[in-house]
């Protein structure tokens, strides 16, 4: 099932593999599926910047004020945790398709009935959140509801722009983050400019145009 904030604003469906960004093509896909697929037994922390899939910083940089938003999660949550790992640090109900080890599902807060907010799992662990909502601030900047300029200015140096898969003058705003060792910001925008929504994980999952197809 795909998650209805991905569909309101895109009218088409494609394949969870097609990237909206150069992230090493099938072959990148490929490997960085087996990578996952070794580090889907154990969350294991670590402070090594080619740490693999299934790990994530010992001491990651705070979320930006009020916001759960992280360079390497969200909450508590952390890229390379398991789905039981990540419903236990969740202290709630997360609910979605089934997370198996050849798959890729979406997990999402119980409460969130309109998917604003969705955890990617890919080969059994955490390795992207979704994000539509103005309540939330990205690491080191950047909103629903803001522009492209703000987001140029917020990570100047750092953004490649791109034009959007199925939104006429759209973009997508790929924010490559010191904080993110293996992965990257992507900022979505309409034809206005204005960002409608981001989201932050690993390649190649992040750059994942239609998430879980």
């Amino acid at each position: 099932m795909k998650p209805a904030f991905l569909l309101v604003p895109l009218l088409a469906l494609a394949a969870c593999s097609q990237p909206a960004a150069p992230a090493g093509g099938e072959s990148g896909q490929a490997a960085s599926r087996a990578a996952t697929a070794e580090g889907s037994a154990a969350y294991t922390p670590s402070s090594s910047p080619d740490a693999p899939v299934g790990s994530a910083p010992s001491a990651p940089a705070p979320s930006a004020a009020g916001s759960l938003a992280r360079p390497d999660g969200y909450g508590e949550l952390r890229f390379g945790m398991t789905a039981e790992q990540a419903r236990t640090a969740w202290r709630g109900e997360l609910e979605g398709d089934p997370v198996e080890p050849d798959n890729c599902a979406y997990l999402r807060p119980k409460a969130d009935e309109e998917f604003r907010i969705g955890f990617m799992f890919e080969r059994g662990v955490l390795v992207r959140y979704d994000v539509a909502v103005d309540t939330e601030t990205a690491p080191g900047g950047g909103r629903v509801g803001q522009t492209r300029a703000d987001i140029e200015r917020l990570h100047a140096g750092r953004v490649q722009v791109q034009p959007h898969e199925y939104v006429p003058g759209g973009n997508y705003l790929r924010v490559t983050d010191p904080a993110i060792a293996d992965g990257a910001i992507v900022f979505e925008t309409d034809e206005a400019g204005k960002v409608t929504r981001w989201r932050v994980g690993r390649a190649p999952q992040v750059d994942y145009v239609e998430g879980c197809a």
